[in-house]
């Protein structure tokens, strides 16, 4: 391939096209984008995203309502979608009302991949939290079974880890699910050996963030219904069919709840599922806050930790069992363990979560000593460098410093991206 077309699903503020543009611009481009956040009237995500790849680089719009058609074809479809209950139901007799569940944005990425048909993307490139592979609490694993079998009948082999940025060198702690699939027939689908050779070292993850294997090998088999004929309306309906696997896999997978279906390194083939748990092995110096920190200068008087709450912010961040009390009048002990605090410098910063930005004492926020001595609050900047994103690459007007803060705490580690493109890259050129 002399290039790849990808377009970028939940764009945020483009994390992974600044992550394969970093593996390569000219070999990875990014041809078309959506960004949409329902909850908010300003689309501040879209703005940066504009701001940072060109006017018109991104669609403003509900994913649900952009029509297929109207997206490109390409080669490669990325996207970070969120966390949600992947379920099907049925509320018709008819099979063909069986469909995914309102307002979950997995089944935008179905419904693309299934209508672009022969032109679907040969790639998928997929990121969200570690504990997908745990949901729902009372059926571990059904939904992360349910995209299995959703990229198996779309024609994908899947491989999947769970990667936290720090074991592999960067600046942050920050664990997520990352998720490939590889049109079958494709060139890197052709390059499957077996299972644990795959995950453990010839995979694209194995490749590119090296393992050990920690345990034996599980095979989990996520296809979990085939014999549905005498369901079926229309037997020769492909897409009835599939819906009924997957409501089968709602209804019945991990029904008793017990053990954990999906470790964090694995592959799918086929509609079976191997999984295992494994080590990571880096030999790269670690990156630290201090390797990110901003100079004194850089940082507006505002971020300092006034002396009046610095007793506030230690008993925060210290350990606590203390007596409260339920609506109901009830008294229970509440506790919680120690937080360094300051944070280190010297290790990789814990994880951004989206109230980083805010001013006042809190258990979660970081607060740091840095050259002058003084305790202080992360800035923006200093916030992108953990993710790995460019300098200022979320400064615009209108756009306050809790926001930009927002808006990393909703976004993934760059340095990931790139890692895994460039991997991509070498087995399709």
């Amino acid at each position: 391939m002399k290039e790849v077309r990808v377009i970028e699903l939940f764009a945020g503020v483009g994390g992974f096209r600044v992550g394969l543009e970093r593996a390569d611009a000219e070999f990875f481009k990014t041809i078309w984008a959506n960004q949409w956040e329902p909850a908010t009237k300003i689309q501040h995500a879209a703005m940066v995203y504009e701001k940072n790849f060109g006017e018109g680089s991104v669609v403003n719009e509900d994913i649900n309502l952009v029509k297929t058609e109207v997206i490109p074809d390409h080669d490669m479809l990325v996207g970070g979608f969120p966390c949600q209950d992947y379920s099907v139901a049925t509320t018709l007799s008819n099979s063909k009302g069986i469909e995914g569940k309102k307002g979950v944005l997995w089944w935008s990425i179905y419904r693309i991949l299934r209508d672009k048909g022969e032109k679907r993307p040969q790639l998928v490139f997929l990121e969200n939290v570690d504990r997908l592979l745990l949901s729902p609490a009372k059926q571990r694993g059904r939904d992360f079974a349910i995209i299995l079998e959703c990229l198996n009948e779309l024609g994908y082999m899947v491989e999947w880890r769970i990667i936290n940025a720090a074991d592999y060198a960067m600046p942050q702690k920050r664990r997520r699910t990352y998720i490939l699939g590889y049109q079958k027939n494709s060139p890197i689908a052709d390059g499957f050996t077996t299972p644990n050779d795959w995950i453990i070292n010839s995979g694209v993850f194995a490749k590119a963030f090296p393992v050990a294997e920690s345990s034996s090998l599980k095979i989990i088999k996520t296809k979990l219904s085939d014999n549905n004929d005498d369901l079926l309306l229309d037997s020769a309906d492909e897409f009835v069919k599939t819906n009924l696997r997957l409501l089968d896999i709602t209804e019945e997978f991990n029904k008793s709840n017990k053990g954990k279906p999906f470790e964090g390194s694995g592959v799918m083939v086929d509609g079976v599922a191997y999984s295992t748990t494994t080590i990571p092995i880096c030999k790269e110096k670690p990156m630290t806050i201090r390797d990110i920190m901003a100079s004194p200068e850089e940082v507006p008087e505002e971020f300092y930790v006034p002396e009046s709450q610095i007793a506030r912010w230690k008993y925060y961040k210290g350990a606590k069992r203390e007596p409260r009390t339920r609506k109901d009048g009830g008294q229970y002990y509440y506790a919680e363990g120690c937080m360094d605090f300051p944070d280190s410098i010297d290790k990789p910063a814990r994880t951004i979560i989206t109230s980083e930005g805010g001013k006042s004492p809190d258990r979660c926020r970081h607060v740091i000593q840095d050259q002058t001595g003084r305790l202080r609050r992360l800035v923006p900047v200093e916030l992108e460098r953990l993710n790995m994103f460019p300098s200022n690459h979320t400064m615009l007007e209108g756009i306050d410093d809790g926001k930009r803060a927002f808006l990393m705490g909703n976004a993934l580690v760059c340095g990931i991206i790139t890692k895994v493109g460039k991997e991509l890259e070498s087995r399709l050129r």
